[in-house]
């Protein structure tokens, strides 16, 4: 179902063989509380099954600490003029603007430098942050269709704050760009400029894992639409969702789904899934750190 003219196009589809489904879930971030507020801090809290997205409004010297952290986590910078400082294990990292982290399991500390956004991600194994999402209550019944969480290797050179920078130009047969470790994949997509054209979407479905996409800017319309089976019952209306930026949806497996740029300015999407998935994985070249951490042998 993708344009033949994009790098998606060469990924393989399997039928699904779902028979019950769960809705998507969207969190407007603009048009809510934050979860947490403190004098230099607000941050809105939502999840997916296995992940939860923390948004992150700072100002300069705001710190977000983790005490226990029970596995790797993430730290976007998405502005150039973004800054941060990672403690851990002793040592201090300083993270640039425009740049992806991943942060060792531990306790950790994270101190904004400069006044801004960022977004922190998370396994649902944090379960203090899991809780508090402002959207908790729609996994207190696991959904269907996902498999139990499981962890890809860690890097075999062994734990240490990894950061790479955002600014990788686009490619020929590269879809947008992609990092990973233990826990996360995370596409940070390359802007697109004005309304995304109708005849060139690309509708197409996950058969066993979920996908969050992120509004960073601009706004999106995100259109989804799950199967039928011989059950009536189990059928579910079309989405057709607007969700300005900031904004995640988390679109449930095995929904088709495809997503709109709506603005007449930037419209900037980051595609977050968790644990990594596979099929990106096995594209050469599609993985930017791929040397740094291993697939699964199986």
């Amino acid at each position: 179902m993708y344009d033949k003219s994009v790098p998606r196009a060469s990924l393989q589809a399997s039928p699904s063989q779902a028979t019950e489904f769960a809705g998507a879930e969207y969190a407007r971030f603009y048009d809510s509380p934050p979860q947490q507020e403190s004098e230099l801090l607000k941050a809105w809290i939502a999840r997916g099954q296995n992940f939860v997205t923390v948004y992150v409004e700072a100002d300069q010297g705001a710190v977000f600490d983790r005490e226990a952290q029970p596995d790797e986590y993430v730290v976007l910078v998405p502005d150039a003029s973004g800054g941060a400082r990672v403690r851990w294990n002793g040592e201090t990292t300083a993270l640039d603007g425009a740049s992806i982290t991943f942060v060792p399991q531990g306790k950790s500390e994270v101190t904004f430098a400069e006044r801004g956004r960022y977004i922190l991600l998370f396994s649902s194994q944090s379960e203090d942050l899991a809780s508090a999402s402002m959207n908790a209550a729609s996994y207190e019944r696991a959904h269907p269709n996902i498999p139990e969480w499981t962890p890809w290797p860690e890097a075999p050179e062994g734990p240490k704050v990894r950061s790479y920078s955002l600014d990788v130009p686009d490619e020929p047969g590269r879809f947008g760009r992609i990092w990973r470790c233990s826990t996360f994949m995370v596409n940070f997509l390359h802007a697109q400029m004005g309304p995304r054209d109708v005849t060139k979407l690309s509708p197409h479905s996950h058969d066993s894992f979920e996908q969050g996409s992120f509004a960073l800017d601009g706004a999106f319309t995100h259109h989804i639409r799950w199967p039928w089976t011989p059950n009536m019952h189990t059928w579910r209306p079309d989405d057709h969702e607007f969700c300005a930026a900031p904004s995640i949806a988390v679109i449930p497996p095995p929904a088709i789904h495809t997503s709109r740029g709506m603005d007449q300015k930037v419209n900037q999407l980051i595609d977050i899934f968790a644990p990594p998935r596979v099929d990106f994985s096995m594209k050469d070249g599609w993985v930017l750190n791929a040397a740094d951490y291993p697939m699964p042998e199986a």
